[in-house]
């Protein structure tokens, strides 16, 4: 990954958006939730204020407006401070 977070903020790749509904209906594409998981590909070093608890492989839950949306290499990727971040997934 050519692409590295500085200070407190992180690179994350949001999970698939989900294609059908619990009873077997596809959601088209204009209707589909943003997804609120994914998982970290790389993180800054922190700051002296703001301690890194999260690390490159870690699954995450974030907010719906979190970060920022970048695209690299035809892949679609959020970049956030770790604070938009609710918690790890084990």
């Amino acid at each position: 990954m050519k692409i590295k977070p500085l200070a407190d903020r992180v690179l994350v790749k949001p999970d698939a958006a989900e294609e059908k509904t619990a009873g077997g209906l596809y959601i088209p594409e204009t209707a589909k939730e943003k997804p609120l998981a994914g998982t970290i590909i790389a993180a800054g070093p922190g700051t002296s204020e703001v301690k890194m608890e999260v690390k490159a492989g870690d699954k995450v839950l974030y907010g719906k407006y979190a970060g920022t949306e970048i695209t690299h290499e035809g892949e679609t990727y959020l970049m956030m401070k770790v604070g938009d971040i609710f918690a790890v997934i084990s």
